[in-house]
């Protein structure tokens, strides 16, 4: 049993059963015995894989279309580069590599910062980027940041905001909570308290007996922040992660370990927990500060972006093994057996400010 499951236990033993969002939270952010605090899960050693750690070519596009934003807003300065929750920081330096060939005086002239909560994360962040020619500094919410142009990415950043569910039991919909069984293992339980399913998706009227609905209010919360700062002093914003388009019914919260799927309440503290993106949930939110929001698989993103040419060039020269795995990274990074379906892609703008690949929103 791990340290962290003991005192969850204990927990709910002495306040009774805990909704799902505070046992991801605790699992995820713990201070002592949480996932993020006590771990670098990232890369082939970890837990998990992301975008930039399979290949370079996803630090690059990404790279080019800030560049692009930035042009189409007037190429506003002072300004702010940044990324929250940077993992390793393998995205940045290849964003910093990719900035520095595009505009050099750039790297001299804006601020780069990295939003990152765990300690940890942020040594391991200032290791990757000792070489930086750029000035970075490290911050632990967007509340820090200078009060300037903001062009911030986030990679598999939401689907780690705790979520909320709701199952349905009878004629109600109830939290669904985290409790003790009479063996006093950790075990799901509906709450007791019913909610207003005017708050869940119009999916869930006519949801079976047993349908979980998700809702992420955490989330909404952060993107308002992010919203709120770009509304108020311009910039832009690219978030990528795994979700669906639009809102709908189904437990999508998942355990990850050694890159395999286990019992979501097996282990707490020892994997990593995330639930999929209600991506349409977060353009609302984009939408009512003014701004437009761009909705895009992955995929998609990423070829019409370029994927392919540049992994042509390369390509040119190499030999047949270093083609060979360009290759296998552009089917990871864009093919729809792999991230480029499941992974989808949020552009937050300025209204009426258009930047390839996406159109003006009408």
């Amino acid at each position: 049993m791990t340290p962290l499951k003991t005192r969850i236990i204990e927990l709910i033993e002495a306040t009774g059963p805990i909704p799902v969002s505070e046992y991801m939270a605790l699992c995820l952010f713990d201070v002592s015995d949480g996932y993020y605090t006590t771990r670098e899960p990232f890369g082939a050693a970890g837990d998990f894989i992301t975008a930039p750690e399979i290949s370079q070519m996803f630090g690059e596009l990404i790279a080019v279309w800030l560049y692009q934003a930035w042009a189409a807003t007037g190429w506003p300065m002072p300004v702010t580069i940044a990324e929250i929750g940077p993992g390793r920081g393998t995205l940045m330096k290849d964003m910093l590599r990719t900035l520095a060939r595009l505009d050099p005086a750039l790297i001299g002239s804006a601020s780069f910062a990295m939003i990152e909560t765990s300690p940890r994360l942020a040594e391991v962040q200032k290791q990757t980027l000792a070489e930086a020619a750029a000035s970075i500094g490290w911050h632990e919410a967007i509340d820090t940041l200078p009060r300037q142009p903001l062009f911030i990415v986030g990679n598999e950043l939401f689907d780690a905001v705790p979520v909320r569910q709701f199952i349905r039991a009878g004629a109600a919909w109830r939290e669904r909570m985290v409790g003790l069984d009479h063996a006093d293992e950790l075990r799901f339980f509906a709450g007791a308290g019913s909610v207003d399913p005017s708050l869940l998706s119009d999916d869930a009227i006519d949801a079976p007996q047993g349908a979980i609905v998700e809702v992420a209010p955490a989330r909404t919360a952060l993107m308002a922040v992010i919203a709120e700062r770009i509304s108020r002093h311009g910039g832009a914003g690219l978030f990528l992660d795994y979700g669906h388009l639009r809102p709908g019914v189904g437990d999508t919260l998942q355990a990850l370990r050694q890159h395999n799927h286990e019992d979501v309440l097996a282990n707490p503290g020892e994997a990593d927990l995330t639930s999929h993106v209600d991506f349409d949930a977060l353009a609302v939110t984009v939408r009512a500060h003014g701004l437009d929001a761009h909705l895009s698989t992955q995929g998609d993103f990423l070829l019409r972006m370029g994927l392919l040419e540049r992994a042509g060039r390369l390509g040119a020269g190499a030999d047949a093994a270093a083609r060979e795995k360009i290759a296998e990274a552009v089917e990871r990074l864009a093919g729809p057996q792999a991230m480029g379906e499941l992974f989808k892609v949020l552009a937050v703008l300025p209204a009426g400010i258009a930047v390839a690949p996406f159109t003006p929103a009408h």
